[in-house]
């Protein structure tokens, strides 16, 4: 049933109707929703394949009913998410393949990584979002490394009730929850939703944007301050809300705007002075407005409220809001006071004014531009050199606080000192007086130095405050050991003999021997009694499933291409075009491109140059850095991480490129005390690509970050290079290496970087990531910006035979050694002289008879090579090595003497078996244009033949059709010259 257009699977009880349905095949039918339930009854399916369509989620009763699956294929869909429990019940499932899917890997499919490794499944499903898990494998990810945002919905069901609330109908209750924010992914069909009595300081439009059936809304008791414009956008059917007893100074003009059918608001207990005109126009079915408890300021602009109030119908405010300021309208009630009395005599008081407008005050300094946002609140846009939320601070030596406990003094450019508090000194404050001087450790313990106070860090075996008491090991009171293993008790330690099929320190792990498994190409590991198996997949075979599924004996170019990280595919030339590029990959024979893995390169994707970095500890270990005369580097990346290391190469002197708070921190080093340190001007954790120019001349250091200005320091002192022959790492550094840079300050947070390094060049040079010394916890490529084809590919395609004079009989289209023979009359004809035992057009099928061999009309070319094209397809079908002469056949070479050595290169073949890749090897040629046969003395004098004089072995790996492989040992030709031992002549001998 596949490549059709099903686009849904109903759940129609279709399936139970089809009891001895084994295998289904949906691929490619845009099927964009499969109905819970749909294949209940389907109990004997074994192999489900749903490839290429448009699924986007997958719910947890989907496959309900599939109890024999093993076989589960989801390639190259649109899976964004898989609810909790989605396969549990296909209790036989074997092979479960996700590739090509854009996961979103949030909190809400932490669960799967687990319950893969549990059943032991490896799909190759990478990532897709957010962007700091981009490309990472999933089995590769922790539940830790799976985080969530008060925007991510999940993919849920209908019964789904947040976690502290509790659900009834369509009731959600999570009051007295303790609740920081609105719960994620309330149900959308809720209608009456209480969070009163939280700790609640926001409400953000996403959060309850869904609730479009909300008829009630109980906001009470929280500590929210601002109510903005679009806070209840969309919520056409709220009929109450509540939102007393909070923090409220602001509700903007528009934050009721379209709730038309809202009756009861309730505004009571706030800190609300001022209410812009109109803010009440949308409410037309409004029948009661708690406005008490607020500091109302009563002047002109608040006019519109009193008349509002007497308009709006009778006691829609029942007399209970007064006045607060101006003094002369103090206690006064808005609802009984004359409209008349409300006049301006001056300007609202500054903090009235500043309640629904931060910027009044003007609280940007230095230049800054103040910003209202629109939900509340405001920001500084620093003038270039400051920062800070009032731009209050110059980014100079002393940016990011060095001093860890004590007062930044910036002393010049570039250069700082700390001023520290009592009991502390060091360079940067950071030493305390040590409190271990006249400890009371005992038992070798290790005293652990706090501040003000100190700890005991007690040797293996003892324990208490000062370790004054030996562990009783293997006694009633204190045996670890479980599962009947034996206790040892060493003194310091303790040992646990663990029974057959038990492992871990105190033999409670079942041990599992498909942990460290090699099984390879999508195997699944079968664990077994000490021991494990591999199930294989894809026609792979070996004992780990190692052996590629075995292909056609044939000549296609990527049987045997050079493509080293990508995948091998012949281009489709352009019909006008005889030649599409100049340059093959391989040789004229040998057509093909590469298309490159993510990450990599080169002509044959050699190169490994983009990496991202994913981890705490991923990090690049590179050569030692080349200062002198000068050293240069560039860096493109990409990261939305406020810290990380970008680049380390130190010892005690040192040079450190890192993120701090968002820009670019520089810490130099040449051995001029003290260091020197510069930040960029510009902010680079935006998610977009940005390059770092690094230069390093002497004493000079200078940063160039985009088209940004060139900045520079200088490491004034004595000496005049940085000398080290410590490695240069990227992207993170080892955690020995990364805590001495913390302790000397060289770093001032040793978290590696976490994003895409698109590109490094070092002094000019491209970094091609292969050749490091070290590339720990990273992967290949940027996502989905990166390229997949080889950058400098080429192919070349022969010319059509059809417009040109081909000869017709290169390569020789004969099979089982028959020798093709071109007709004079007919320019693409040729003629198959089949050897005995043969027949057929090509000498490709085995005569009944032995004796003479059979002669055959040849085709035309076009019909030629669909009889090629049909040999070569089949892997049956028998194979012969290319460009080697029939026996009794001419050869194409030109002769320049009377034996001479022509080179050929050849597919080598005994039985199924067949060598990777085309062999280099030679053959002998006499004068006359013939191979050198028994009986044919060709160019040489009577008597002799044109053979071999001097061969060489060598060895070659040939490849069989059940995936198993052996190495043969070959003679080539290496010298030729006439002699009087005439044998068959061999390019191999």
């Amino acid at each position: 049933m596949s490549d059709n257009s099903l686009g849904q699977i109903k759940s129609d009880g279709l399936f139970g109707r089809l009891p001895d349905l084994t295998k289904l095949d949906l691929r490619n039918n845009g099927i964009t929703l499969i109905e819970d339930n749909a294949f209940d009854g389907a109990a004997n399916i074994q192999e489900l394949l749903l490839d290429g369509n448009l699924i986007q989620t997958v719910s947890d009763k989907m496959f309900f009913g599939l109890h024999s699956l093993s076989v589960l294929s989801l390639t190259d869909n649109k899976i964004k998410c898989i609810t909790p429990g989605a396969f549990d019940h296909l209790t036989m499932l074997s092979t479960l393949n996700l590739e090509s899917n854009p996961l979103d890997c949030t909190c809400h499919i932490s669960w799967l990584p687990n319950w893969l490794r549990s059943r032991r499944l490896s799909p190759s499903a990478t990532c897709r979002t957010p962007a700091a898990l981009r490309d990472a494998n999933l089995q590769h990810l922790e539940v830790s490394d799976f985080k969530c945002t008060p925007e991510d919905k999940g993919c849920l069901s209908a019964e789904y009730c947040p976690a502290s609330c509790a659900c009834a109908g369509t009731v959600v209750r999570c009051a007295r929850a303790q609740l920081a924010q609105v719960p994620p992914n309330i149900p959308k069909q809720t209608t009456e939703l209480y969070l009163e009595s939280n700790e609640i300081s926001s409400i953000l439009p996403e959060q309850i944007r869904h609730l479009t059936q909300l008829t009630r809304l109980d906001l009470s008791n929280n500590k929210i301050s601002v109510i903005t414009n679009d806070t209840f956008e969309g919520l056409t059917k709220l009929s109450t809300l509540i939102v007393s007893y909070n923090k409220l100074r602001c509700v903007q003009r528009d934050a009721l705007k379209g709730l038309t059918q809202l009756r009861v608001l309730s505004l009571h207990g706030n800190n609300i002075s001022m209410l812009a005109d109109g803010v009440f126009r949308d409410l037309e079915s409004i029948s009661h407005v708690a406005l008490g408890s607020n500091p109302l300021y009563c002047d002109c602009n608040a006019r519109w409220l009193s008349e509002w109030v007497k308009n709006a119908g009778e006691y829609v405010e029942p007399g209970i809001a007064r006045c607060s300021e101006p003094a002369a309208m103090r206690d006064k009630l808005i609802l009984s006071t004359q409209s008349s009395a409300f006049v301006c005599k001056g300007t609202p008081p500054a903090d009235v004014i500043a309640k629904c407008d931060s910027c009044h005050s003007s609280p940007c300094r230095n230049g800054g531009t103040c910003r209202a946002r629109a939900r509340g609140g405001h920001e500084c846009a620093c003038a270039r050199g400051y920062h800070g939320d009032a731009c209050q601070h110059h980014i100079d030596a002393c940016y990011g606080s060095p001093c860890a406990h004590g007062v930044c003094r910036v002393l010049e450019e570039g250069r700082f000192h700390c001023s520290c508090q009592a009991g502390y000194t060091g360079a940067r404050c950071e030493v305390n007086i040590d409190d271990c001087v006249a400890n009371e450790c005992q038992n070798n313990a290790t005293c652990v130095d706090h501040l003000e106070g100190y700890s005991c860090k007690c040797a293996p075996g003892f324990m208490g405050e000062f370790c004054e008491k030996k562990i009783p090991y293997c006694t009633k009171e204190f045996n670890p050991c479980e599962n009947g293993a034996i206790c040892s008790d060493h003194h310091s330690h303790y040992t646990c003999a663990c029974p057959k099929g038990y492992s871990g320190q105190n033999c409670t792990i079942n041990a599992d021997d498909c942990i460290n498994h090699m099984c390879q190409n999508g195997a699944t590991c079968v664990d077994g009694l000490d021991e494990y198996r591999c199930a294989c997949a894809g026609g792979h075979a070996g004992r780990y499933c190692e052996a590629a599924p075995h292909a056609a004996l044939g000549t296609s170019p990527c049987a045997h291409h050079d493509c080293v990280h990508g995948v091998c595919y012949l281009p489709q030339p352009q019909p006008q075009d005889d030649i599409i590029m100049e340059r093959p990959l391989m040789s004229a024979a040998n057509d093909y491109l590469c298309k490159c893995a993510p990450g990599y390169s080169g002509r044959l994707c050699e190169y490994l140059t983009s990496l991202t970095f994913s981890h705490n500890d991923s990090l690049v270990e590179l050569e030692p850095l080349r200062t002198t005369p000068q050293a240069n580097v560039t860096l493109v990346f990409s990261t939305t991480q406020l810290h990380g290391v970008l680049m380390y190469f130190g010892e005690n002197e040192h040079l450190a490129v890192e993120l701090f708070n968002g820009r670019i921190r520089i810490s130099y080093d040449i051995g001029n005390h003290p260091t020197s340190t510069m930040y960029s001007f510009e902010m680079v954790s935006d998610g977009n690509y940005h390059k770092a120019e690094l230069i390093a001349i002497k004493k000079n250091f200078t940063l160039k970050v985009d088209d940004g200005p060139a900045r520079s320091i200088i490491n004034e002192g004595p000496k005049e290079y940085l000398r080290l022959e410590r490695p240069m790492y990227l992207g993170g550094v080892p955690e020995d290496i990364a805590k001495e840079a913390f302790s000397k300050w060289h770093l001032r947070n040793i978290t590696s970087f976490k994003g895409c390094l698109k590109a490094a060049w070092i002094n000019h040079k491209r970094v091609d990531y292969v050749n490091a010394v070290r590339v720990q916890r990273t992967s290949a490529g940027c996502g989905e910006d990166e390229p997949t084809s080889s950058m400098a590919a080429t192919v070349f395609v022969q010319e059509d035979a059809g417009r040109h004079n081909q000869d017709p009989c290169v390569p020789n289209p004969c099979a089982r050694g028959g020798r093709c023979v071109r007709e004079e009359g007919a320019p693409s004809d040729y003629t198959c002289r089949c050897r005995a035992g043969t027949a057929g057009p090509q000498c490709e099928l085995r005569a009944s008879i032995s004796g003479a061999p059979v002669i055959t009309q040849g085709t035309k070319l076009a019909q030629r090579k669909q009889a090629i094209s049909n040999v070569q397809a089949s892997p049956a079908a028998p194979s012969h090595k290319q460009q080697v002469p029939s026996e009794h056949g001419p050869s194409q070479a030109t002769p320049t003497g009377a034996c001479r050595k022509e080179a050929t290169r050849e597919i080598i073949t005994e039985g199924l078996c067949r060598s990777r890749r085309a062999v280099r090897g030679a053959r002998c040629v006499s004068r006359a244009g013939a191979a050198a046969h028994a009986g044919q003395a060709g160019g040489c004098a009577k008597g002799h033949c044109c053979g071999p004089r001097k061969t060489k072995k060598r060895k070659i790996r040939l490849v069989c059709s059940d995936g198993t492989r052996y190495t043969k040992d070959i003679e080539i030709v290496r010298k030729c010259a006439c002699g009087k031992k005439c044998a068959r002549n061999n390019p191999f001998h």
